[in-house]
């Protein structure tokens, strides 16, 4: 039998016999496995094609026909549509159409049945609508029934999320309750919320339209005799439809994520990402395999005594890292992509659609055979130590001297410096790519150097107290195990930094970027180019639609030639360029803007003086502005000016009176409202106005609403159970290591408090030094981060912020909960055979 079927036999047997310890190493070795694998499976499964939404898009009709609004004129492409809306008075935009001519342009043989999307209003709630005929066949497979039947005339059904059943009452506004009679699924989007019937009370559509798959607007499902072609796509475009249709549907190949050879960045990306999962791997199963080497020395040393050679402990070692990592993986991967699948399915419930369960099987493989290369990895440190163990010591039942190599501290060094020296200069180039392989390079170093800082640390022992003294001496006794738990926390540690400081950066980047010329909370009606009585007529209908709130006037500059102008300047905010536009107007709209009464700015601007909120716009007294126009020469002006304090902390913008804009020779006329006032949800006041003129613009002023990435706790829950995980497995070892000592304790009189203080000291010990090296570590990658996050051109200065209570969260707060895990596990003390 051959060296390699017996070792695996041996392999098979001690993974049997030592089942818990097998099962830690499988788990260390196969969580990223699976986290990956059903990360891959989920994004899949989620990716619906076209293809795959056909049947809920067109049920087993050949085409859906939408009618766009009139004005619109639109034109499909294979790859897209271009359209335009409103406006042309030249009659280019087709009218509508009936369904006897759309049936006539579809050629005979066409059958119709009317399909309308839209929103129902339920009080001030509006769900989406879809109007047709569940009962027709062209209809089979867009829904599926779950309860009850399909709708007939005043008649509904709907999805679960809207939490109805047969027999309840929908109440639309403003129309006849109508009757739920069925419960119906979308194949695709199970948090849909819709309501389906024959004849619905739709509400009246936004006056802009866009060809989006989800598109609002009446229209036809069509039966037709032959497949509508991109030909006939063309001429039905002309008549204002819009065309979804199965002859035209492109197959579209599923992806993830396409690489390219000659793509640098790409391949050093992917290259980092396999280097860091590998070492994080091999980092937290290889105290694990120390665990089984500890205990399979004596069984090694008898083979070596019968004429075993080294090569043969090597590869009895090596197949402990084979077999339990092929096991795995194959377990790791299964339990993947189920795991993707359902997740799919869980995630599309709360907001989303899943497609059929897909598996990408490329790099689903790809990450089962770097998951079994990281596990004979793993194994490859207790192998070299299994051949180089001395078989007498071990048979005497003496551990081994450990031997520090001499040239290790020297080659980590050497990696850190090159590390730190890439970091610099990757900081400097564009994209995050280069900064985080520059940090494998210093994290490798890292790692090298962890056994002689572990040596180095060990010197502080002879000052603590009994148990962390025998807890941190036991830790540099047994170097190669805590050195491997040490540094996994480390690379744990330092990634997560990295990307907190990295991410905070950028979102405080942003929130510091974000500027306004108008205070939180402002509502903005501008009027285009349009007469006075137009005007006056937007302005009461305004006055009429926001009762008892005080409206401020702005004013539209224009010269005598009625050419508009705009008068704007430039200014930095954040290191970046923002043009501002100036405002024209009164006292009023200046204490909009300052958010209340300035008698030094009010005193200015009666004076004839600008008002401006931006500091490095005014330079002795005077702000530069260009008036520029669309249609005529721009001009530069220069207007005395004051500064003034805004409303907000991230208000810019500056305010003119009337008098300065026509001492430089423009009229004044108002087409501008401002007002405080928060728009209700779903208030009709745009569309409200745009009856009145379509020349109208309505906008209001939210502030900055983005909130810090959520995605960085995420990481925090990710580090929590690598750290603890990994720190609880080599507490767990050096607990079965230390048995003799704790027996030698118990002996003598310690109580069993002493004894897990013992245990507690080395997890806080692993963890303690592993969260320190790796906050350095992660501190000098999230700095180097944080400028190709958050600048955008030259000039552009980084912005560097440090998120305190998540660092404290993974610096502190994670060793103390591996210390606290490990200070209430229960040890035995089993007895000990003393060498007298």
């Amino acid at each position: 039998m051959s060296v390699v079927l017996v070792a695996l036999r041996l392999a098979r047997r001690n993974a049997w016999r030592s089942r818990g310890r097998s099962a830690l190493i499988m788990v260390m070795i196969g969580l990223p496995v699976l986290v990956i694998t059903g990360v891959f499976t989920l994004i899949e499964t989620m990716n619906v094609t076209p293809r795959e939404g056909l049947v809920a898009e067109l049920g087993t009709a050949d085409a859906r026909l939408v009618q766009t609004p009139e004005g619109t004129v639109l034109q499909q492409q294979p790859d897209g549509a271009s359209w335009s809306t409103g406006g042309d008075d030249d009659g280019a935009a087709a009218p509508e159409l009936g369904a006897a001519e759309v049936a006539a342009l579809l050629g005979p043989g066409t059958r119709l049945i009317p399909f309308s999307t839209g929103v129902l209003r339920l009080g001030t709630e509006r769900v989406d609508a879809l109007e047709t005929d569940l009962r027709d066949p062209l209809t089979r497979g867009m829904l599926t029934l779950g309860e009850g039947r399909f709708p007939a005339a005043r008649e509904v059904a709907v999805t679960p999320a809207l939490g109805l059943r047969p027999g309840d009452l929908l109440r639309p506004s403003g129309a006849a309750p109508l009757t739920v009679v069925g419960v119906v699924e979308h194949p695709h989007r199970p948090s849909l919320r819709e309501v389906v019937g024959p004849d619905l009370p739709l509400a009246p559509l936004n006056d802009f339209w866009t060809p989006d798959p989800n598109m609002y607007g009446p229209g036809w499902l069509a039966d037709t005799a032959k497949p509508v072609s991109w030909t006939d796509v063309s001429t039905l475009n002309s008549a204002g439809l819009y065309i979804t249709s199965r002859a035209t549907l492109p197959d579209s190949p599923r992806t993830l994520v396409r690489f390219s050879p000659l793509d640098v960045q790409h391949t050093v990306g992917l290259g980092a990402m396999v280097i860091m999962v590998v070492l994080e791997t091999v980092l937290l199963a290889g105290p694990a395999f120390a665990v089984g080497l500890r205990r399979r020395r004596t069984e090694l040393a008898e083979i070596a005594a019968q004429g075993g050679s080294a090569g043969h402990l090597r590869t009895i070692v090596l197949a402990d890292g084979l077999v339990l990592g092929g096991a795995a993986t194959l377990v790791a991967t299964a339990l993947g992509i189920g795991a993707g699948v359902l997740g799919a399915r869980v995630v599309a419930r709360w907001g989303g659609q899943a497609g059929p369960a897909e598996v990408p099987w490329a790099p689903v493989l790809g990450v089962a055979v770097l998951g079994l290369i990281a596990g004979i990895v793993a194994a490859l440190v207790p192998a070299v130590q299994a051949a180089r163990q001395d078989t007498a010591t071990v048979l005497a039942g003496r551990a081994s001297a450990v031997a520090d190599r001499p040239g290790w501290p020297l080659a980590g060094a050497v990696l850190v410096l090159a590390g730190l020296g890439a970091t610099v200069v990757a900081r400097r180039q564009p994209g995050s790519v280069w900064v985080w392989a520059s940090a494998v390079l210093v994290m490798i170093g890292l790692v090298v150097l962890t056994p002689w800082l572990v040596r180095f640390t060990g010197r502080v022992a002879t000052r603590l107290r009994l148990p962390l003294r025998v807890s941190v001496r036991d830790a540099v006794r047994h170097r190669s195990r805590t050195a491997s738990a040490v540094a996994a926390v480390m690379a744990v540690t330092a990634t997560v930094v990295a990307m907190g400081i990295g991410a905070y950066s950028e979102y405080t980047d942003r929130r510091n970027a974000y500027t306004s010329a108008r205070p939180t909370g402002m509502l903005a009606i501008w009027g285009g180019n349009m007469g006075d009585a137009a005007w006056n007529r937007l302005r009461a209908e305004t006055a009429r639609r926001l009762p008892g709130v005080p409206l401020a006037g702005g004013y539209h500059a224009k010269d005598a030639q009625g050419h508009r102008y705009a008068l704007r300047y430039t200014v930095r905010w954040n290191g970046t360029r923002t043009r501002r536009t100036a405002a024209i107007g009164d006292q009023a709209l200046l204490r909009l803007l300052q958010g209340r009464h300035d008698p030094q700015a009010a005193a200015a601007l009666a004076s004839g003086k600008a008002v401006v909120f931006d500091a490095a716009a005014v330079r002795d007294g005077r702000l530069t502005l260009r008036a520029s126009s669309t249609s005529a020469p721009a001009r530069k002006l220069e207007v005395p000016a004051v500064l003034a304090t805004p409303a907000d902390e991230h208000q810019g913008g500056a305010l003119l009176p009337r008098t300065l804009a026509e001492q430089a020779g423009f009229t004044t006329a108002e087409r501008q409202l401002y007002v405080m006032h928060r728009l209700p949800a779903y208030s009709t006041l745009s569309r409200d106005l745009a009856k009145v003129t379509p020349r109208v613009t309505v906008a209001s002023e939210e502030g900055y609403r983005n909130v810090p990435d959520p995605g960085v706790w995420g990481w925090l829950g990710g580090a929590l159970v690598l750290v603890v995980g990994g720190t609880l497995a080599a507490t767990r070892l050096a607990a079965a290591d230390t048995r003799p000592e704790r027996a030698t304790m118990t002996a003598i009189g310690a109580p069993p408090g002493t004894i897990r203080l013992v245990v507690a000291g080395q997890a806080l010990y692993i963890s303690g030094l592993g969260a320190l090296v790796g906050l350095v570590a992660g501190t000098v990658t999230g700095v180097a981060l944080s400028r190709p996050m958050t600048t955008y051109g030259a000039g552009d200065p980084a912005t560097i912020a440090i998120p305190w209570p998540f660092v404290i969260a993974v610096v502190v707060g994670l060793p103390a909960l591996a210390t606290v895990a490990a200070l209430i596990t229960r040890t035995r003390l089993p007895l000990a055979r003393r060498l007298l």
